[in-house]
């Protein structure tokens, strides 16, 4: 209830819920006990007259209901009633168990953290290369992987439309251990400006250009035009060379491997979108969330992808 609600409900909706859950109990025991017994009398033989409805030939007969039936009625009642005693269900009312969602998830994260925080501790004073390789280590770090990072970069790690793949030798900022475990921690915005300005046929001409880094089939005679631009607007950050800059996260043009290319669609395309529109990456900082020995733990898994492949 705090969780839709906040953390107290107002006078009037915590009334307004006493008396909807409480008449609710209140009008099923009036049904109940109104349907308790029948007016009708068995003749001599033994039969009961009809309600006087009838559903393809059957008749319903106006019978009380079974006795065990009603008393399971009662039963449910009776726990409904006890229930809203000892647990919250009945507006700002906490219930005398002072039970709560909130305070059962705290006591079972407490629980969790007496038990695992030495074993993650333990594992923090080995140094990540080492780490990646102890199997036991990669099996807890691949479940956190899965519960915190899978979301994004796919549960085999290979990424997808704006998320990079792990799995590679691509690395944005780096795929040594300082490089992610810096990723981890503090997170990363990435930032690719629009180059409208500089009009379509330069976006073209240099769009041909790129293409021709990776060896993508291009215009020659545009790619020609285009290298000037690149060297004027971006090889400031993706190097002269076009094999990008690690501290800067710029990509690298030259490994034909596109962080924005959709499925079925044309590696020209998706470039043309970048120089038009931009791009904004960001990757959030996991230690706030998870905890230093765990983002120990992930980087230790993530180096491992990258030494396996």
């Amino acid at each position: 209830m705090n969780n839709l609600w906040g953390d107290s409900l107002s006078g009037f909706w915590s009334a307004w819920i006493i008396i909807i859950t409480l008449g609710t109990i209140a009008l099923s025991v009036w049904i109940l006990m109104a349907n308790r017994r029948t007016d009708k009398t068995p003749d001599a033989d033994g039969n009961v007259e009809t309600t006087g409805h009838a559903a393809d030939g059957i008749e319903e007969y106006d019978n009380p209901l079974p006795k065990w039936w009603f008393q399971l009625f009662v039963l449910t009642v009776v726990f409904a009633l006890g229930y809203l005693v000892l647990y919250p269900g009945l507006g700002n009312y906490a219930g005398i168990l002072g039970w709560s969602q909130e305070g059962q998830w705290e006591e079972e994260v407490a629980q969790a953290e007496e038990r695992f925080t030495p074993i993650f501790a333990q594992y923090q004073e080995i140094p990540i290369p080492e780490l990646a390789e102890d199997p036991e280590a990669m099996q807890v770090a691949e479940r956190i992987y899965q519960n915190n990072c899978a979301v994004c970069h796919g549960s085999n790690a290979q990424g997808g439309y704006g998320f990079p793949n792990l799995t590679n030798d691509d690395w944005l900022y780096g795929g040594e251990p300082e490089n992610i475990l810096t990723t981890l921690n503090n997170g990363r915005n990435g930032l690719m400006p629009a180059w409208q300005q500089l009009g379509q046929n330069n976006i073209e001409n240099l769009t041909q250009y790129v293409l021709s880094l990776s060896n993508e089939e291009h215009d020659e005679a545009q790619a020609e035009q285009g290298e000037s631009t690149f060297m004027a607007v971006c090889a400031a950050c993706h190097g002269p060379s076009g094999t990008g800059n690690t501290a800067l996260g710029a990509p690298n043009l030259t490994d034909d491997i596109w962080l924005y290319l959709a499925p079925g669609q044309e590696v020209g395309d998706s470039i043309r979108q970048t120089l038009r529109n931009g791009r904004n990456g960001h990757m959030p900082a996991q230690a706030a969330y998870i905890g230093e020995e765990r983002v120990h733990l992930v980087a230790a898994y993530v180096y491992s992808l990258r030494l396996a492949n």
